[in-house]
């Protein structure tokens, strides 16, 4: 029984390869098997090969645990189908996704032909395997998740802030409630009594309020 030699090669990590032997009249799904057997992975999750060219333009599917979707469009079973039916070339190559939820894609190449199996060896059988493959999943995306909110965005929580705080704050009331002297600039007796240097720095004597000149107009500096 003559035996194929597959190169399988991760499409995004091409460090990453393995040499894979199988018989000819063995299946799609043997393949499918040897592969995760060399790469550790879970093989239960659906997936297809994909007849391919040079350009790895997806032909003709193969899947394993296909959805109502795939079985509707009657496509080809990897248990069903035999590898010998769809080796037309020395080195004829198959596109295949694994995990069509969280996928990972591979370049499957022939190598070459063995005529002869080797009673000795248990097929599929991995014969090289260069570069460790990446976790599975590895490439699935992982969203935060966050506290959930209300609609209006609460400011006061949002600056953390305590109601006791409140306190040492003054209330605003409106310019008429206040004293005279607030209205108009000026200072009460008490508050000139407690300013020792108010006066004694103070350019403004011998003014009254209404004929104290602007800031502006100061030529002590």
């Amino acid at each position: 029984m003559a035996v194929y030699r597959f190169r399988v090669t991760f499409e995004d990590y091409d460090d990453v390869t393995r040499e894979i032997d199988v018989k000819s009249n063995q299946t799609f799904e043997d393949l499918h098997r040897a592969i995760h057997q060399s790469t550790g992975y879970n093989p239960e999750f659906p997936s297809s090969f994909y007849i391919s060219n040079d350009q790895w333009t997806k032909g003709e599917e193969i899947t394993y645990l296909p959805n109502q979707r795939r079985i509707d469009r009657g496509v080809s079973l990897m248990n069903k189908v035999k590898l010998l039916s769809f080796i037309d070339d020395p080195h004829q190559k198959f596109y295949y996704t694994f995990n069509f939820d969280r996928p990972f894609d591979f370049h499957v190449e022939l190598l070459k032909i063995i005529l002869d199996e080797n009673a000795a060896t248990s097929y599929p059988a991995v014969v090289k395997s260069v570069g460790e493959a990446p976790k599975q999943f590895g490439n699935a995306f992982n969203p935060t998740i966050l506290p959930p909110t209300t609609e209006d965005f609460d400011f006061l929580n949002e600056m953390a802030f305590n109601p006791e705080d409140a306190e040492d704050f003054s209330e605003v009331t409106d310019s008429d409630d206040l004293p005279e002297e607030k209205q108009s600039g000026g200072h009460s007796d008490e508050e000139e009594e407690e300013d020792e240097f108010g006066n004694e720095f103070s350019d403004d004597e011998g003014f009254d309020d209404d004929e104290r000149p602007g800031r502006g107009n100061s030529d002590d500096y």
